[in-house]
């Protein structure tokens, strides 16, 4: 009972979520675009079925579909390694299936490469977040042993626990210039805003910092960190951007060093004062 009760409070919370915040998101970028009026359903959408308010009933409920389908994964990992990738693999194509309709409903592309565009990147966001659901339940394993006195020896530079972030870095310095470029392109003609202005003196430097504050509290001086944003976001600077973007690199990775500094010296003093 407690588990089905469980069910029905996540789905429905997920729907509710959905259908609100989808017509928010429209509605904000279209805010954005100088060329369109602000409205919480697309041009494109309210010209195909003709009203405006039964566009927004459509996109609603499309968004409730796919938030109730997305909220599942809030619930606990399976405890069977196998059945855990059977389930997981089940609610990827779920909440794939729900996002194409969403896409495609709401008229948000209107040829099969735009919309695969749109799934490829959900897969993406998808993948790297089950990575660190996965990563923090692996950690929440080592600092377990490391209390019933298991712990093993710190890998060198702690590589391994720096390695654990890999996910993060990822989604941070490649998947987000890509979505922020793709916005820019699509509702700011003019000027780079998101890409050229937010990303590399707001995102950038905050994600790097605290990232980097989390990682040194937890697993104390990790040098490699900075070293791993820098390099994951290289590939963002020749794919995306250009030469002149070589500076983001920077903006990520210092700010990481400076927040990992911070947390070991936190971690320390903890320590000391444990002790």
């Amino acid at each position: 009972m407690n588990e089905k009760k469980s069910w029905a409070i996540c789905l429905g919370t997920g729907f509710l979520l959905g259908a609100l915040l989808v017509p928010a998101a429209v509605w904000l970028i279209q805010s954005m675009a100088v060329s369109e009026e602000s409205l919480p359903v697309s041009a494109r959408m309210v010209e195909a079925v003709g009203s405006t308010e039964l566009a927004i009933v459509i996109q609603s409920l499309l968004g409730g579909l796919f938030g109730g389908v997305a909220a599942a994964a809030a619930l606990p990992f399976a405890d069977d390694g196998t059945q855990l990738l059977l389930r997981s693999l089940l609610h990827l194509t779920a909440t794939l299936a729900s996002f194409a309709l969403l896409v495609r409903g709401c008229w948000w592309a209107d040829s099969l490469r735009g919309t695969s565009l749109f799934l490829v990147l959900l897969a993406l966001v998808y993948i790297l977040i089950w990575l660190g659901r996965w990563v923090s339940w692996y950690m929440e394993v080592v600092q377990l042993r490391a209390m019933l006195g298991l712990k093993a020896k710190p890998s060198r530079l702690n590589w391994a626990a720096t390695l654990a972030y890999l996910p993060f870095a990822l989604l941070v310095c490649l998947l987000l210039p890509l979505v922020l470029m793709w916005i820019d392109q699509r509702f700011v003609v003019d000027v780079p805003l998101f890409s050229g202005l937010v990303l590399p003196y707001l995102l950038l430097p905050l994600a790097g910092f605290f990232s980097g504050l989390t990682l040194g509290r937890k697993q104390g001086l990790c040098p490699l960190y900075p070293v791993l944003l820098f390099v994951c976001y290289l590939p963002a600077v020749w794919l995306v951007f250009n030469s002149t973007a070589l500076f983001h690199c920077f903006m990520a990775a210092v700010p990481a060093a400076l927040g990992n500094g911070l947390g070991y010296f936190l971690r320390c003093r903890s320590d000391c004062h444990n002790t």
